[in-house]
């Protein structure tokens, strides 16, 4: 396994790309973006656009862009979105432009988006590093999402319910290079940045 050093060489080198993290909720993709941006030097958060209210600590700017359903719905028809879907009721969406300049300034983009986003950068954007996390087991994901303690009890059994089509959808669609089960967050980021660095674009 390459050293963090070497890795922090290969990507300060390399051409800037899109490293996209999906799984169902619970997995810790959150967690895993937060220590890619801490660890990769370049890296940078692409802050998504939604239409669901603030939740926990999330702050305006920083966790989401957020916006009413009207001013989402006039961006999405003006191609403003790298990719949108709607998910529990909310929309999500990744706003392009910035996302299209920071790859042209040789950065590192970070996202954290659902499975039907995933989908839709694969055909827009295909030199993407597209990751989908997956938990150790199913009763793992449901002691996860008990724990933050930040939503309903019907919201999170609508979670739990999508989490296996979600899984199923992202190894059927073939739309993502790789799959990581989350057990160990630190192992876990370390195979992605290995997966980002290793595949770079020349």
């Amino acid at each position: 396994m390459s050293s963090s050093a070497d890795r922090k060489d290969a990507v300060a080198g390399g051409r800037g790309n899109l490293v996209v993290i999906s799984g169902p909720s619970g997995t810790g993709k959150t967690s895993i973006c937060n220590l890619l941006l801490s660890r990769l030097p370049q890296a940078v958060w692409s802050i998504s656009a939604t239409t669901r209210p603030l939740r926990g600590e999330e702050s305006a700017g920083s966790s989401y862009e957020y916006i009413d359903a009207d001013e989402f719905a006039r961006r999405r028809a003006n191609d403003d979105f790298l990719e949108s879907a709607e998910y529990c009721g909310h929309w999500y969406g990744t706003p392009i432009g910035p996302v299209k300049r920071w790859i042209a300034e040789g950065k590192i983009v970070i996202t954290e988006i659902d499975v039907q986003g995933g989908m839709q950068i694969a055909a827009r954007l295909p030199e993407s590093h597209r990751i989908f996390v997956l938990p150790p087991d199913f009763e793992s994901l449901k002691a996860r999402l008990a724990g933050r303690r930040t939503e309903s009890a019907e919201h999170m059994a609508s979670r739990l319910e999508k989490a296996d089509g979600e899984i199923a959808i992202a190894r059927d669609s073939a739309c993502y290079q790789h799959f990581v089960t989350n057990d160990v967050l630190d192992d876990t980021v370390t195979e992605i940045i290995d997966i980002i660095t290793n595949k770079q674009p020349a």
